[in-house]
């Protein structure tokens, strides 16, 4: 059956096939994955929330999806975790907007 969307939610499960083309490099990824997501200086918690954000900014749905189950696995609420969102979503506007002082200075030389 063909998918009818380029999004499936089903694709997300077969996530750990990337290891069926290219082995080694598929358990390197998921080893260093893995060690990333462990407690650290940062809770698993806290890891979840910055992945759901991050995951928004790159809008990833298979990452909204799985770090959306992942924060509530952890203990987050929606309050917690739309907070994080908004805080991914006044980074990247913060981001483009900074660019904008490389626009001001062209705009500067060409009127002098």
């Amino acid at each position: 059956m063909a998918h009818e969307h380029y999004f499936e939610a089903s694709d997300l499960g077969n996530f750990g096939k990337i290891n069926d083309l290219q082995p080694e490099m598929g358990k390197k990824f998921f080893d260093y994955y893995g060690e990333v997501f462990k407690e650290g200086a940062l809770t698993e918690r806290e890891k979840a929330l910055i992945a759901l954000a991050v995951a928004h900014t790159v809008q990833c749905p298979y990452c909204i999806d799985a770090y959306s189950n992942e924060c509530l696995k952890q203990g987050s609420d929606e309050e917690q975790m739309m907070e994080a969102v908004h805080v991914a979503a006044a980074i990247k506007a913060g981001s483009s907007l900074v660019y904008s002082t490389q626009m001001m200075a062209h705009l500067k030389k060409k009127q002098m």
